[in-house]
């Protein structure tokens, strides 16, 4: 009798199930503390907010005092001085017209304004551990409602993917990649369900029951929402963009409906940027692109070969990569050979959620400008981590075993932020300088294991190629181990 077998059988499932509210309420108290235990951590030693999270706030200032994104009074009366106590890199270059804008997309902003105002950098904080919070919520939703996992899965896995690295700490530092993952995670959620009835038949579920026009306008409104928070998710948004019309297919009307929106949201962008950052994207105004123009962002002389190291080094960089911080995510590669191989019924939201994954491992690879930044690692991945985690929990969801391996790799991840969390409250470590010197057991026990990408010694190139391989294989194994059948403990098997 195979293990799943034997797990479906245990006493244990016999027992009435929790209502799903309690497993959200119980991934809801998870999250909040993991993401809440990042609020008191500094981010220098001589700034408590740095990077790009003085800008956003200034923003918002500005947003909340004066109605406007002009931040050169913010700048001039030093009000970012409670964040950040030392002088403040501008980033921005004067306009035309003397107003100073930042050179950051305004939608984060907007959102923090109230928050912002009324509580200062803590109440812009805690604005962020309310979206991190809806984000899992949702994701828990959607693996057991989309994805058809038991809840206490989608809890074990979800749980330890929002209270470990990288979702945990950006669950509180003001950056629009949680906002991001929420709209993303929130578009899936409205798309219609894998186990609906075909309108007409076909081996393509996603022709299922079409979402209502609200459901799919909610789609739309997701993928309009995205480049708003930053231009660097026009990519998902596209995505976005191309499911719904393939969701309402066959209502030409709405699918019509639809595109139309979408093309005057695209030309608002567009005319709006133009017109308060004097350029087509938000970096326009930023005084680092003034020589080389506003799409130097991605790099004067970008070598997409040399970027291709971080297809793996995203996962595997022994400071920046996901493994060696957060286990879980090691069960991706596996996760992802299983979703290609997912069986026909099954092949609307998996699929889906495999383009959105592979989306932003490409942005994050081949466009960003770093990987190594001035940051708490995985930072270009944050947006598309939510949708992994649904397909590590169908994997997971398959064998009783399976779930006891994810359980103890997610503990070992939640640990090591913990330490790191409790260290940098505490004055011992940053969030964005010296966080690979941490105490963590977890991450002290196997980081030495992984390629440091910045000392690029010859063995790290070697250690890079060795675990890039490991993932390729795990990717055929993932795909050879998964035959579609029941997952235990669904419905299919209680």
């Amino acid at each position: 009798m195979s293990s799943r077998t034997e797990f479906a059988q245990t006493p244990s499932l016999d027992r009435p199930a929790p209502p799903l509210a309690r497993w959200l309420l119980t991934v809801a108290l998870l999250s909040v503390v993991g993401a809440l235990v990042g609020v008191p951590g500094r981010s220098t030693t001589n700034a408590r907010l740095s990077g790009d999270e003085p800008q956003y706030l200034l923003s918002a200032t500005s947003l909340f005092d004066d109605g406007d994104l002009d931040i050169s009074d913010q700048i001039a009366s030093g009000s970012y001085r409670t964040y950040h106590e030392v002088p403040l890199s501008p980033q921005s270059r004067p306009q035309a017209d003397g107003r100073q804008v930042s050179p950051h997309d305004p939608l984060l902003p907007l959102l923090l304004a109230l928050p912002m105002g009324v509580g200062g950098w803590v109440g812009a904080k805690l604005a962020m551990v309310a979206a991190a919070v809806a984000t899992a919520v949702v994701t828990v939703w959607v693996v057991v409602r989309r994805f058809d996992q038991p809840p206490r899965v989608a809890v074990i896995v979800v749980g330890a993917g929002f209270a470990s690295l990288p979702l945990a700490p950006y669950g509180s530092q003001v950056y629009p990649e949680m906002w991001a993952a929420l709209a993303l995670i929130l578009a899936l959620a409205c798309l219609p369900t894998a186990s609906a009835p075909r309108r007409r038949p076909g081996p393509d579920n996603w022709h299922g029951t079409a979402p209502g026009p609200w459901p799919a306008r909610g789609v739309l409104a997701a993928a309009v929402a995205l480049p708003w928070l930053s231009i660097k998710y026009a990519p998902i948004s596209v995505v976005l963009g191309l499911a719904v019309l393939v969701a309402v297919d066959p209502d030409r009307r709405e699918q019509i409906r639809l595109a139309v929106l979408g093309a005057l949201a695209a030309i608002a962008f567009l005319v709006i940027h133009r017109w308060v950052y004097g350029g087509w994207t938000a970096y326009a105004a930023g005084d680092h692109f003034v020589e080389t123009g506003e799409f130097s962002v991605v790099g004067t002389r970008v070598d997409l070969v040399g970027r291709s190291r971080r297809v793996g080094g995203l996962l595997f960089d022994a400071g920046f990569g996901l493994v060696p911080w957060a286990p879980l995510w090691g069960l991706l590669p596996m996760a992802v050979g299983a979703a290609i191989r997912r069986r026909r019924n099954e092949q609307g939201p998996t699929y889906l959620a495999l383009i959105s994954v592979t989306n932003g491992w490409v942005v994050a690879t081949f466009v960003a400008l770093t990987m190594h930044g001035w940051w708490v690692p995985g930072r270009q991945l944050v947006v598309v981590l939510p949708v992994a985690l649904l397909l590590i929990g169908s994997w997971v969801g398959r064998s009783g075993r399976r779930l006891w391996l994810a359980a103890g790799l997610g503990a070992l991840g939640v640990v090591n932020w913990s330490w790191l969390a409790i260290e940098a409250m505490t004055g011992q470590r940053t969030l964005i300088v010296d966080f690979v010197e941490t105490g963590a057991p977890g991450y002290r026990a196997i980081e030495w294991m992984f390629p440091d990408g910045i000392r690029a010694w010859p063995r790290d190139g070697w250690l890079l190629l060795g675990w890039s391989l490991a993932g390729l294989v795990a990717i055929v194994v993932g795909f050879r181990s998964d035959r579609s059948g029941p997952q235990f403990g669904s419905s299919r098997t209680r």
